[in-house]
């Protein structure tokens, strides 16, 4: 086990050193992604399944390496697949990434998180164990807290798999609904900060905040009984 740590570890640091090495992170930028969409839609015309095959690959390693992009690539599906299919293709491919990285942060570190602060972690696992899939839903509607971020520390606690891959889904579905939105109209987007308006991002979190509420609520009335 903790050969197959060292070797996960190489090969994760390899694919990040790589990206940075090469520079690619140029090429995921709002600018070469209008420059580029033309060439990319006519790509994609010719070889649509080869086209969308590459591009679920390369969001699902983006996502899966917590590397940035992943807004640009988003916008991408909708510039490139249009509405509907952007949609359905970033949802699975962004829930499959965000998966492979939480997976990747228990592999490599729950163990020596958990010897270190055992006492602590315990207390957050109880609060996981009884309340993860809120608080997960309600971090993945509100675009505060960075998704990998989100998808890395989920990772070190006791919250389920199968549990953080379909509220991530579910959750992340309304973001992805207006940045996919966002690129069928790239022509007229002049920065990303643009797109989340403080009236949208407040309707997430009402959103997100209410299954907490309402749970709390019916925690409550037994007892007020």
């Amino acid at each position: 086990m903790p050969n197959a740590r060292i070797y996960l570890s190489i090969i994760i640091a390899l694919l990040i050193g790589i990206f940075f090495y090469f520079d690619l992170q140029q090429l995921l930028t709002l600018d070469n992604l209008k420059s580029q969409q033309e060439t990319i839609v006519t790509y994609r015309n010719d070889h649509p399944l080869l086209a969308t095959a590459i591009y679920a690959i390369v969001y699902i390693a983006v996502t899966g390496l917590s590397l940035p992009g992943a807004t640009i690539l988003t916008l991408a599906g909708g510039a490139v697949f249009g509405l509907l299919w952007g949609t359905l293709i970033v949802s699975f491919a962004s829930s499959i990434g965000a998966t492979l990285a939480f997976l990747a942060a228990r592999f490599l570190f729950r163990d020596a998180v958990n010897a270190k602060f055992n006492l602590h972690l315990k207390e957050i696992d109880t609060g996981i164990a009884r309340d993860g899939a809120f608080y997960l839903f309600t971090l993945r509607l509100v675009p505060l807290v960075p998704f990998f971020v989100i998808n890395l520390v989920m990772g070190l606690t006791v919250l389920k798999t199968r549990t953080f891959y379909w509220v991530s889904q579910i959750g992340m579905l309304a973001g992805t609904l207006v940045y996919v939105n966002a690129g069928t109209q790239l022509a007229k987007i002049e920065s990303l900060s643009g797109i989340l308006s403080p009236a949208l991002v407040g309707s997430f979190a009402l959103i997100g905040v209410f299954p907490i509420i309402a749970k709390k609520i019916v925690e409550y009335f037994p007892h007020a009984q």
